[in-house]
C-alpha cells in the first residue's frame, strides 16, 4: 500500500476515525484505524464494536492494500507534521508504515489486520432519505436528556422516529425528558424507527460539522439490528438498542396549575448566575409570587444567591426546587426568544416548552425542598 495527500485532508479523517476507535478493548486492533486502499478510493475505518465509522479520503492510491495503524498515534504525528503533503508507504516486510512529511520521516509498527472486523456496507434499499441540517439540530435539542448509566442501556439511547413530514425524537435519563419534534419540508419516501445510542449520533452531527452546504442529505437504513447513517461521503453504523423504550406520552401531564410566557435569554441568565451558589447537590430554588420570580441558591458553607425578576405570574405563592444542571440543559436546548413554563406543584415535574404547541418539550423533575 502507498499513497500520498494532503495533510490537512488526513488530519481531519483521522480526528472523525479515531473519536470511534476503542479504548478499553483487549483487542489491539480494535484501537487502531484501518486504512482501506483496495479500492479506486481509499476510507479509513474505526470501530469500537457499538459505533464504526468510514471516512473517504479524496485519494487514488498508488499501490493498493489494507492495514491497521495505532489510531492516536497516527493522529498524534500527523498532528505534528510540518509538511504540506504526507506519504504513507506499507512496508511488509519490517511490518510496518513508512510516514514522510517534509523533512520528517517516521516507522509505525502495524497491528493484526485479521483482527479488525468487517463493518457493514451500505444499501440502496430501505433508505430513508432526510434533510441533514434539520436531522443534527433536532439531535442537539434533546441529547442532554440521554442516560450515561450504562446500567440501564435503553435509556443512553435516542429514540427517533420518521414518517411523513414529521422527525421526532426523545431522549430521558428517568430525571428528565426532552422531546422535539421536527416538521419537514417535504414528505419521506419510507419510515424509520429506532433507539439509537446517543454517541453515535454525537458523532454523526460531528460529521455534517465537517461537511459543506446546509442542503446536505443525509441516508439512513436500519437492518438487523444495525443503523447506518450516510453523509457527505462517511458511513456511520451503530447497533439498535434493545428493549422497550419508555412511552414519553405517559409521562407528560395533562394539566398544569400554571403557564408562564418567559424570556428565554432573561431567565437563563438568572439561572445560570445563581447557579454558581448552588453546590454540593444543592437545589435551585424558583419562588414564584405575584409578579415576579425569585431564583435562589444556598450551600451552607459557600455562600447564598437571589435575584428577582417580573414574571406574568398570579395566585398563591409557589416554591419549587430543581437540579441546576437539569435546567440549565432544558433552558439551553430552547431555540427562540421565549419559551412557555408549566408547573403543576412543588412536587410534580416542570416543563420548558416552545410557544409552538408541542414542537419541544422538557420535562425535569423537581427536588423536595427543606422548608
Amino acid at each position: 500500500m502507498k499513497l500520498s495527500l494532503p495533510t490537512s485532508e488526513l488530519l481531519s479523517a483521522l480526528g472523525a476515525a479515531t473519536r470511534v476507535a476503542s479504548t478499553r478493548s483487549a483487542v489491539q486492533a480494535l484501537s487502531g484505524v484501518l486504512i482501506d486502499a483496495e479500492q479506486e478510493r481509499c476510507e479509513l475505518q474505526a470501530t469500537d464494536m457499538e459505533v464504526g465509522v468510514r471516512v473517504p479520503l479524496d485519494v487514488a492510491p498508488e499501490r493498493p492494500g489494507r492495514v491497521v495503524l495505532p489510531g492516536r498515534l497516527l493522529l498524534d504525528v500527523t498532528r505534528a507534521l510540518s509538511g504540506e503533503r504526507v506519504s504513507l508507504e506499507l512496508r511488509g516486510s519490517e511490518q510496518d508504515v513508512e510516514v514522510i512529511s517534509g523533512a520528517s520521516t517516521f516507522h509505525l509498527r502495524t497491528l493484526r489486520l485479521d483482527d479488525f472486523p468487517r463493518l457493514p456496507e451500505p444499501e440502496e434499499g430501505g433508505r430513508v432519505i432526510l434533510p441533514a441540517a434539520a436531522f443534527v439540530e433536532t439531535v442537539a435539542r434533546v441529547a442532554r436528556a440521554a442516560s450515561r448509566d450504562e446500567t440501564r442501556p435503553v435509556l443512553t439511547g435516542i429514540w427517533m422516529a420518521a414518517s411523513g413530514q414529521e422527525l421526532l425524537m426523545v431522549a430521558t435519563d428517568s430525571y428528565r425528558l426532552s422531546v422535539k419534534r421536527t416538521t419537514l419540508a417535504a414528505s419521506l419516501q419510507g419510515e424509520l424507527e429506532a433507539n439509537v445510542p446517543a454517541r453515535a449520533l454525537g458523532e454523526l452531527s460531528r460529521i455534517a460539522q465537517q461537511g459543506n452546504g446546509e442542503d446536505a442529505e443525509l441516508a439512513v437504513s436500519v437492518r438487523q439490528g444495525q443503523v447506518l447513517f450516510e453523509l457527505h461521503g462517511a458511513v456511520l453504523s451503530s447497533r439498535v438498542i434493545d428493549g422497550q423504550f419508555p412511552n414519553y406520552r405517559q409521562l407528560l401531564p395533562e394539566t398544569v396549575e400554571h403557564e408562564l410566557r418567559l424570556s428565554t435569554a432573561e431567565v437563563a441568565d438568572v439561572v445560570r448566575r445563581i447557579s454558581l451558589l448552588a453546590l454540593k447537590n444543592a437545589p435551585l430554588r424558583l419562588a414564584f409570587s405575584e409578579g415576579e420570580l425569585t431564583v435562589s441558591a444556598l450551600t451552607a458553607e459557600v455562600g447564598d444567591a437571589a435575584e428577582t425578576i417580573p414574571v406574568p405570574f398570579a395566585g398563591e405563592p409557589f416554591e419549587i426546587g430543581f437540579n441546576p444542571e437539569f435546567l440549565r440543559d432544558g433552558l439551553e436546548s430552547v431555540d427562540g426568544e421565549e419559551f412557555v413554563l408549566k408547573l403543576i406543584s412543588p412536587l410534580r415535574p416542570g416543563l420548558i416548552c416552545s410557544p409552538e404547541e408541542g414542537e419541544f418539550i422538557y420535562l425535569v423533575m423537581p427536588i423536595r425542598l427543606n422548608t
